[in-house]
């Protein structure tokens, strides 16, 4: 190899890993300025808008994780990415703080909501919760040791001296999302979500809110994973949320906002 094709290959080989060096460096800043949110299937709808709007008027960036408050609990607590978990169920929380994985003094409830009976709107015999009890009718509600709108539900019905009657004939699904789903294709004929989430039904209704003596109260709590290195970051996600331009948002949503 000549000298001038020495130092053509040798000059090529520098931009080669001069490139992979900035690419490097601008991902690994990306990362960097990058904050995880491991949130409730059933804040979806309001999350998206008000970090779609964090995020133009901040330079972070904002990855969402959607799943069941069981489920993400489950995940933090092996391990998964996170810097900040919103729960709908405070439960989920506090016992990430007994485990030393949430810092307790970051912990706050932020949001209330309601639980109400849908039915598929071809579902015409169903009118009250009574009517679960007398009718032969398919019913889905969340999984009843993980996911939070099927621990109030079943809550409800149990006070309500119904649970006994119905349990054989409940379906299980994964999240609120997936309930809400199973009523509006017709797989399910009543189903129990947030009220919240009844914004988009489309092929179902609402029967009835369901009484919030009959459960315990609905709050939202959030908390900082220890293991973070972004405090500051999610520091200020957490006041954006609080800010009027979110409350609005929310209430949009039918949440109710605490602080």
């Amino acid at each position: 190899m000549n000298k001038s094709i020495r130092k053509i290959f040798y000059i090529f080989f520098i931009i080669i890993i001069t490139n992979i060096f900035i690419v490097g460096c601008g991902s690994k800043e990306k990362k960097d300025n990058n904050i995880i949110i491991s949130a409730a299937s059933s804040l979806q709808d309001p999350i998206k808008e008000i970090i779609n709007n964090f995020e133009k008027e901040n330079n972070i960036k904002v990855d969402l994780n959607l799943a069941s408050s069981g489920k993400l609990e489950k995940q933090i607590e092996r391990g998964a990415p996170a810097d900040l978990f919103m729960s709908a169920d405070p439960l989920n929380v506090k016992r990430l703080i007994d485990k030393g994985l949430i810092d307790k003094n970051s912990y706050e409830n932020f949001l209330s909501n309601d639980i109400v009976l849908i039915a598929n709107n071809k579902v015409t015999n169903i009118n009250s919760l009574d009517d679960l009890k007398n009718k032969e009718v398919s019913i889905v509600i969340g999984e009843t040791t993980t996911v939070p709108v099927g621990i109030y539900g079943k809550e409800s019905l149990q006070n309500l001296k119904i649970w006994d009657t119905i349990k054989d004939k409940i379906v299980f699904a994964a999240n609120v999302k997936q309930v809400l789903n199973y009523v509006e294709k017709g797989e399910a004929e009543v189903g129990i979500i947030y009220e919240s989430d009844s914004l988009d039904l489309k092929n179902s209704h609402v029967v009835t809110k369901i009484q919030s003596n009959t459960h315990k109260e609905i709050f939202y709590g959030l908390g900082f994973i220890k293991s973070s290195s972004k405090k500051d970051k999610v520091d200020k996600f957490i006041k954006y949320i609080k800010n009027n331009k979110s409350k609005e948002i929310f209430n949009k949503y039918k949440f109710k906002v605490l602080k």
